[in-house]
């Protein structure tokens, strides 16, 4: 295979392909590093809801925002043993936990250190995602077993400014310069649909694919849009360019497992059925992410039978 599309240009070339011939080399690209028929399911829980003092623009949970979300205090350890075991025993092979601080204090850190190392200790892998992290950090949740850190680009450097002033892309850089300093796996993509131009999701995955090495795990967020929050009323994402950007992803990430994150709720079967054509080949499982809806197990399951989609077994990174 040649190496994969990394500058804009080329990107964006992709982009402008017929949507058969894009669709046609995601598959080609996706079949030489995976299997086609399988997909990898993570669960996500909020350990820590509300109260963010980050003003992102697409987050129900900051408390700049009109949404009326309550600021929760964190989770105790048997509520969030409980979730996971529920989440394994419906088939998540990954258990995610996510806190709404722009970063943790070491207080903060403690009680979740620990929660990675029981969630872990329940044979399952394990990802974080809370906000920016200091210098240690990384490698505390790294000996406590975390496999991976979520920490999303969110846009293209260019269009970041539009949505979030609170910090600035070079911090989220940072953040994943530390996680990747720890050994620990990447999980970093971004949210589409925040009334962005296609030249800016051409720079999104352009910045994605020229982190090195590329994230082990790109999640694709559509953006939900929530009643209070300043991007309530940005105009929808035609249903066909998501796709292609699922697709586009999966040529430039040859080797990420690209995921359907937030969104999924309100996408049709044959919304998703094109997305696992177009190479996506994970999803979050579960009736929830960490503040929105999510499409039921169940459903999930029916619609893999019908595709003949397998869940993949849970494998250590």
């Amino acid at each position: 295979m040649h190496e994969s599309p990394r500058s804009a240009a080329a990107v964006a070339a992709l982009f402008e392909l017929p949507f058969a011939d894009l669709l046609y080399q995601a598959q080609m690209v996706h079949r030489a590093h995976f299997d086609p028929n399988r997909v990898q399911l993570s669960t996500l829980l909020s350990i820590k809801t509300g109260g963010c003092p980050e003003d992102c623009g697409y987050c129900p949970q900051s408390r700049r925002h009109g949404t009326a979300m309550a600021d929760e205090p964190i989770m105790d350890l048997p509520s969030v043993l409980e979730a996971a075991r529920r989440a394994r025993a419906a088939g998540a092979t990954r258990f995610c936990m996510g806190a709404a601080w722009r970063g943790p204090k070491q207080k903060d850190l403690e009680p979740v250190l620990a929660m990675v190392r029981e969630v872990k200790a329940l044979g399952l892998e394990t990802c974080a995602t809370l906000g920016l992290l200091r210098d240690g950090q990384a490698e505390q949740l790294k000996d406590a077993g975390l496999d991976y850190y979520n920490h999303n680009l969110d846009s293209a450097p260019e269009f970041y400014g539009e949505v979030i002033t609170t910090r600035d892309y070079q911090d989220r850089l940072d953040t994943l310069g530390r996680v990747r300093s720890a050994g620990l796996n990447v999980c970093c993509g971004g949210i589409v649909g925040m009334g962005e131009a296609r030249s800016q999701r051409v720079g999104l995955i352009a910045q994605l694919a020229a982190l090195e090495p590329q994230p082990e795990s790109v999640p694709i967020n559509l953006l939900v849009r929530v009643e209070g929050t300043p991007l309530a009323d940005v105009q929808a994402l035609d249903p066909l360019e998501f796709v292609r950007t699922v697709a586009v992803a999966r040529i430039c990430l040859p080797k990420s497992h690209v995921r359907l994150s937030a969104g999924r709720e309100a996408m049709s079967d044959e919304l998703q059925a094109l997305c696992f054509l177009a190479g996506a080949n994970s999803i979050f499982y579960g009736d929830r992410l960490l503040t929105t809806g999510n499409p039921e197990a169940d459903r999930d399951r029916a619609l893999f039978e019908r595709l003949g989609i397998t869940p993949a077994q849970a494998v250590a990174p």
